[in-house]
């Protein structure tokens, strides 16, 4: 066997060493290839920290008989690089968002905002842990995706999945209590 073809054996089979043994030989491809797509060195670390991960998770899936192991880690690599460039968009349009909204006059609490706090609460124990312990750090905490990362020891991609679905969870929540509507009325309306 060809010394490639014999690591991608071992790297299939789970074998660890190949897992450090296909790192240190295709590793700066990845890193390149993601400093191409990126253009961050340090974005490219996280997706080829990324790739490795994902790889060794879906071995089983590596068939060397439709290509090489490194063309391989490059497809992942090459997906990675994607999904971060479209997360990266979305955050900006959001930050973008976020900024072009009038900053709020501080009133004091209304009976709506009070109410709006307790549904929020209460919506936030209805999540999963992992998705409300991240949600909590981000917000209330005011800690940043890697912060929450190194706090919790979740990879940076699971901490910004949790968020995304905690907050949509939120969102369809809040859409179905009918709190997104406006304010709140005492009871069901009367007018027909």
């Amino acid at each position: 066997m060809v010394p490639g073809e014999e690591l991608a054996e071992r790297f299939r089979d789970g074998d660890e060493k190949a897992l450090r043994a296909a790192y240190e030989r295709h590793g700066s491809a990845v890193l390149v290839l993601g400093v191409r797509l990126l253009g961050n060195r340090a974005d490219a670390e996280d997706v080829t920290q990324a790739t490795f991960v994902a790889a060794w998770m879906g071995r089983e899936t590596f068939d060397p008989e439709r290509g090489s192991l490194l063309g391989w880690l490059l497809g992942i690599a090459r997906r990675k690089a994607v999904d971060r460039l479209r997360s990266a968009a979305r955050d900006e349009r959001i930050t973008d968002t976020v900024r072009s909204q009038p900053v709020p006059a501080t009133a004091a609490d209304s009976p709506e905002r009070v109410v709006d706090r307790l549904v929020i609460a209460d919506e936030l124990n209805r999540l999963p842990s992992e998705q409300r312990r991240t949600l909590e750090l981000a917000f209330f905490d005011d800690l940043t995706h890697p912060q929450i990362a190194a706090v919790t020891g979740l990879p940076l991609g699971t901490v910004k999945s949790h968020i995304r679905r905690g907050m949509a969870n939120l969102r369809r929540r809040w859409e179905v209590d009918g709190a997104a509507s406006g304010p709140r009325s005492a009871g069901p309306s009367l007018a027909r």
